[in-house]
């Protein structure tokens, strides 16, 4: 089967729940005010891509591959990151909205996360060694087995993180802050 090979091309203001998206293998490409919401986006490349004020909430990205992606200002909600190829996974998310997203078992090392939304995210297993947290909203997000080693969560919020479940040697965090640690305790800190 004959894959399309789509570079540095602009797409803006697309609506892509009506207009199917186009599989193959885009790269340089950048995605300006596009709407993939609950699109089928499964199998697809994107290699150095931008996407900006985009909504991919809820879409199928089962085998899709994002190398050097950059999301800026987007709706991510629900997406199952466990679900694309994990073959040079490599993001960074600016003002994003990930709440309900999925990185179940995803190596996202040194991935930087700023001023992001990460209400009620599944963490689970994953892989955040030298990730950075920056202004994060980590409510309801769910820490089980994840590799926090070095990230830097100083400036994250809302957070309720396990230490004896994570592992987080060398993590940073506020002083101010941990009582996010000592969550399961019960305890009232002043």
């Amino acid at each position: 089967m004959q894959i399309d090979y789509i570079e540095d091309k602009e797409f803006e203001g697309i609506d892509f729940t009506s207009n199917a998206f186009k599989k193959g293998e885009y790269e340089n490409c950048s995605f300006l005010n596009c709407n993939f919401a609950e699109s089928d986006l499964s199998k697809i490349t994107f290699i150095e891509c931008t996407f900006n004020n985009c909504n991919m909430s809820a879409a199928n990205i089962n085998g899709t591959s994002f190398q050097e992606i950059q999301f800026t200002n987007c709706k991510l909600m629900g997406l199952h990151f466990d679900h694309c190829n994990p073959f040079l996974l490599s993001m960074r998310f600016t003002n994003c909205s990930l709440n309900m997203a999925t990185f179940y078992q995803c190596k996202l090392q040194k991935t930087i996360f700023s001023h992001c939304n990460f209400q009620e995210a599944d963490c689970t297993e994953a892989d955040f060694n030298n990730a950075v947290f920056q202004q994060c909203n980590l409510m309801h997000a769910v820490f089980d087995k994840t590799n926090l080693e070095k990230a830097d969560l100083r400036t994250a919020v809302n957070f309720s993180i396990d230490p004896e479940r994570n592992k987080l040697k060398k993590a940073k965090f506020a002083a101010t802050a941990l009582s996010g640690l000592l969550h399961k305790y019960d305890l009232i800190i002043d």
